[in-house]
């Protein structure tokens, strides 16, 4: 069996929150069920599973949603061999897995063995229950464990061979119980990792973390910062702080609060929208006027990064400075009238979160030959499933599918019925998926839950 899940954005806290560990122990619970389904075969017999599979795959620590950038000159695209660059790396990613010990620690206990163990099979092939049938009890079948990390584009830093970050992956490594080598960089590519290619042979998967397919955020190598960096750490990190270094107490505890959540609205470049409509239901008029306008001042900062407006030009993203900002800035009319047009913009622009993903699998090497018949990506933050061909080979029909592997954190989505009223809907969502070999599962192939859980009313 093979489970997959992504963009779990766990952060060190200076940014605001992430999923709790709760949401890590419903997980545990759902995998012993799996592993238990997964155990019933073909033939209607019980026999239990051996090993079970897990894929990280991708923005599961999140090194580039911590204010700590703030604090000294190095960014993301500074070189990233140097002592203070190398630093600050292990400064975050240290305070990541202090401040998710708990969450960290379920998953570890998954890897390590202790949290996944079945009934044993009778001679009938029926589930042997006894009086001690729980998951620590001697009368259970241990199922081996491994987990596998690969990076995505928030915590590609892992993705370095330098040798300075071997002590990092180190930690990483034994904070979650990883099967991956510390001396080895995480792998971006599934062809890194030779151990994977069995693994997805087996179950007929192909998953890759999918960040390559966003201009945003990948450039030509995943050992290199994207201007994606430089919008969270310039604007969506920077924004909350300056505006409560100005306001004070001035600003409405709600305001603040909410700003806090910036991070999580999707696609990234409708944020000056959210926030207009934020302002709007927090603060009154004189208050909203100061924040947009610390929002536009830090765009123009944003604009003007050499980092930024070599990208303008190099890799054609915007078209133009001034494009860039009539998209981002409030004095621009971003805020009102232009939205739908603003939003249409960013679209055509970006072959990104804001459009479909699905079509980037039919140019996977995997997709065009070969028994793969599950395309697997994250990133989006959107959980679907796409069918994507159908052939026939006899009496057997081979179907291929795409599907994203979602997110665990909250969600902003723009509302579509009134798009110029610029109001966002908020909840979190959790989403796994598992795959399975030969006769596992009763012969089916693939199962995924994905669930949403409402925001407090506070």
């Amino acid at each position: 069996m093979l489970v997959i899940i992504s963009d779990l954005h766990l952060t060190d806290g200076t940014s605001g929150e992430t999923i709790r560990a709760s949401a890590f122990g419903a997980f545990r619970e759902r995998l012993r069920d799996l592993a238990y389904d997964a155990s019933w075969r073909r033939d209607g017999k019980y026999r239990p599973v051996e090993e079970v599979d897990i894929i990280l795959l991708g923005d599961i620590l999140d090194i580039i949603r911590s204010t700590k950038w703030l604090t000294i000159e190095e960014r993301p695209w500074s070189d990233p061999h140097s002592q203070n660059f190398t630093a600050k790396i292990a400064e975050i990613n240290s305070g990541i897995l202090e401040r998710n010990n708990t969450t960290l620690g379920i998953l570890k206990s998954v890897s390590r063995g202790s949290a996944v163990t079945l009934p044993p099979a009778t001679e009938a092939g029926k589930p042997a229950f006894t009086s001690r049938d729980e998951p620590g009890s001697a009368d259970r079948v241990p199922v081996k464990v491994r987990m596998y990390y690969l990076v995505g584009n928030h915590d590609w830093f892992y993705h370095l061979a330098d040798p300075a970050y071997t002590d990092v992956r180190r930690t990483v490594v034994d904070a979650l119980g990883l099967t991956n080598d510390p001396a080895k960089p995480f792998p971006h590519d599934p062809k890194e990792l030779d151990e994977l290619a069995a693994i997805y042979g087996a179950h007929r998967v192909f998953a890759r973390h999918g960040g390559i397919f966003d201009r945003l955020n990948f450039e030509d190598t995943r050992d290199a910062s994207s201007i994606g960096d430089a919008v969270v750490i310039e604007l969506l990190n920077r924004f909350p702080l300056a505006v409560g270094e100005a306001l004070g107490t001035d600003l409405p505890e709600t305001c603040a609060r909410g700003l806090r959540e910036i991070d999580n609205v999707r696609p990234l470049l409708l944020v000056p929208v959210w926030v207009n409509g934020l302002v709007r239901r927090t603060c009154s008029k004189p208050i909203a006027e100061k924040i947009k306008e610390i929002w536009d001042r830090l765009a123009d900062e944003f604009i003007q990064l050499p980092f930024v407006t070599d990208r303008l030009w190099t890799a054609k993203l915007f078209g133009s400075v001034a494009k860039l900002e009539w998209a981002l800035k409030f004095s621009h009319g971003v805020s009102f009238g232009n939205l739908s047009e603003v939003a249409s913009w960013i679209s055509t622009k970006f072959a990104s979160q804001d459009g479909p993903f699905y079509p980037n699998a039919f140019s996977e090497p995997s997709f065009k030959g070969g028994d793969t018949e599950f395309i697997i990506y994250g990133h989006t933050h959107h959980h679907e499933i796409v069918p994507l061909d159908v052939t026939h080979n006899g009496s057997r029909n081979q179907t291929k599918i795409y599907i994203n592997s979602g997110t665990w954190r909250a969600v902003h989505e723009l509302a579509r019925f009134h798009i110029s009223e610029q109001e966002f809907a908020a909840y979190h969502v959790m989403t796994y998926l598992a795959f399975f070999k030969d006769d596992e599962r009763s012969g089916r192939k693939f199962e995924t839950w994905s669930g949403a859980l409402d925001m407090s009313p506070d």
